[in-house]
């Protein structure tokens, strides 16, 4: 069972399986279990929190299940996706006003307390599947790097260097809030974080996308490189 928000989903990876949900076919939940010949029930939700992560059924049967969630707790993606807009916005006299109006508070600052609140949501989400499902394993599985040392101003990731650095601090303290979850609760945790170091927004192979007008694909989500590196690592986990 794969339970998550859209860096679960997938959205504007085809082909879709759910458009209104932003699930995508090719998911790392779902590419692993063609390779497990398993059934998966896909819960992903682009826009889910801790707090909405189980509104839907949960299988009884469900002997494995993958979580994903927290950046929306923290405003992550959604500031990325403004300050972008602000950026590009700021390039050109007529909007810069516009610009700079949408830039106000749009990075987040994400502290100590942030990270506990995180970190109890997702052990909270555990508990819960681990209820529904006597004896499944659970999986965490933290967010693909978007901004990393390569990352600088471009049309695809129109951020300042202080922005860039905020940024790097909130993907950091999300880290955080999964690790903590994992310690607290037993559960094991794939570090994708780590494991695409190296694949962020500027280096020569990114696993996510950047920023563009129209939004097609959906800026700073995993693409189909950056699944298929999430699935591969959670099979060799399992």
């Amino acid at each position: 069972m794969a339970l998550g928000s859209s860096f679960a989903a997938g959205p504007g990876i085809e082909p879709a399986a759910d458009r209104r949900t932003g699930r995508s076919a090719r998911n790392y939940a779902r590419l692993l279990g063609q390779r497990l010949d398993a059934r998966v029930t896909d819960l992903s939700v682009s826009g889910a929190t801790t707090d909405t992560l189980l509104a839907g059924e949960v299988p009884p049967d469900a002997d494995l299940v993958t979580i994903t969630a927290g950046g929306n707790d923290l405003g992550y993606v959604g500031g990325l996706m403004r300050t972008a807009m602000s950026g590009r916005l700021r390039a050109h006299r007529l909007t810069r006003p516009l610009g700079r109006r949408l830039a106000r508070d749009a990075v987040p600052v994400a502290g100590p307390a942030d990270v506990e609140r995180v970190a109890t949501g997702l052990a909270r989400v555990a508990g819960t599947a681990r209820e529904r499902a006597s004896g499944c394993r659970v999986v965490f599985v933290d967010y693909l790097t978007l901004l990393g040392p390569d990352t600088a101003w471009t049309p695809a990731t129109p951020f300042e260097p202080a922005q860039i650095a905020a940024f790097r601090l909130v993907a950091a303290r999300l880290a955080e809030a999964f690790a903590a979850a994992a310690e607290r609760t037993g559960a094991d945790l794939v570090r994708a974080s780590e494991l695409s170091a190296g694949h962020a927004l500027g280096s020569a192979e990114p696993w996510v996308t950047g920023f563009r007008l129209p939004m097609r694909p959906v800026p700073f989500h995993p693409n189909a490189a950056g699944m298929r590196a999430v699935a591969d690592e959670l099979a060799r986990l399992l």
